[in-house]
């Protein structure tokens, strides 16, 4: 009996770290696919950019169409649609057709989630830089009053990736938001005494900057995901157009 006691104890504290290594390592590796699909979804966003005059709505659409398959398996059976082509387009739909549902997780199909999808910042051209005469110089071999020759199309873009793993998820949340000095741990009931009495700190020169009050609200929601960073930048084929460039971001990104 002393053997099975001492034996049930031990497994009592041993069990939650390993299922927490086991998910947490599913976890990482599909941040890990997160990541490389936020640096598609950048290139495709430019791509998109840069043959539609800068259009916010060109790139943000087709950021989100790169990085579908990172958040929802859209090809099951609850999404409708008779072929994958079908399948696609309507979860394509599902979260950039009306408003405000222009760039939004979908709460119904992305576990609760109904924040935006994607930031993106555009680092350049300015919108002081864009003038009526971009549409003639934006192809002019001879450098603007700027000493640049032409336009280039950089673009920053964020990624607020959902982790989806139970229990990784907002153990990893947890984590994250004490390294970036946002709080020590969440305020929840936690199933393990380890994680209730860990002492998370913030890492010295680690700062989430502008996303930190996003990053916190989407927490307080209890809509764990993590902000992927990436960025790309290609030479204009059409003009930048003014109408395009009343804001220097895309948004909802500040």
């Amino acid at each position: 009996m002393r053997d099975s006691g001492q034996a049930v104890v031990e497994t009592a504290i041993t069990l939650p770290l390993t299922v927490f290594l086991v998910l947490g390592t599913i976890q990482l590796f599909m941040m890990l696919q997160g990541r490389l699909m936020a640096e598609h979804a950048a290139f495709k966003a430019v791509r998109a950019g840069v043959v539609k005059h800068g259009d916010c709505d060109a790139m943000t659409h087709a950021a989100i169409a790169a990085l579908l398959p990172s958040f929802t398996s859209y090809l099951g059976r609850g999404t409708p649609g008779a072929t994958p082509e079908d399948k696609l387009a309507n979860a394509f739909k599902a979260r950039t057709a009306g408003m405000p549902n222009q760039n939004q997780f979908d709460p119904a199909l992305d576990n609760g989630h109904n924040r935006s999808i994607v930031w993106i910042y555009r680092e350049r051209p300015t919108t002081a830089s864009v003038t009526a005469l971009s549409e003639h110089d934006f192809d002019d071999p001879n450098p603007r009053a700027n000493g640049e020759i032409g336009y280039r199309l950089e673009v920053r873009l964020v990624y607020w990736f959902p982790l989806r793993i139970p229990f990784a998820n907002w153990v990893m949340s947890t984590m994250f938001r004490a390294a970036f000095g946002l709080g020590d741990r969440v305020g929840l009931i936690d199933p393990t005494m380890p994680v209730t009495t860990a002492k998370w700190q913030a890492i010295p020169g680690m700062t989430l900057g502008p996303l930190a009050g996003e990053f916190t609200t989407r927490f307080n929601a209890r809509q764990w995901s993590f902000p992927i960073t990436t960025s790309y930048a290609m030479r204009m084929m059409t003009p930048p157009r003014t109408r395009y460039f009343q804001t220097q971001n895309c948004p909802p990104a500040p």
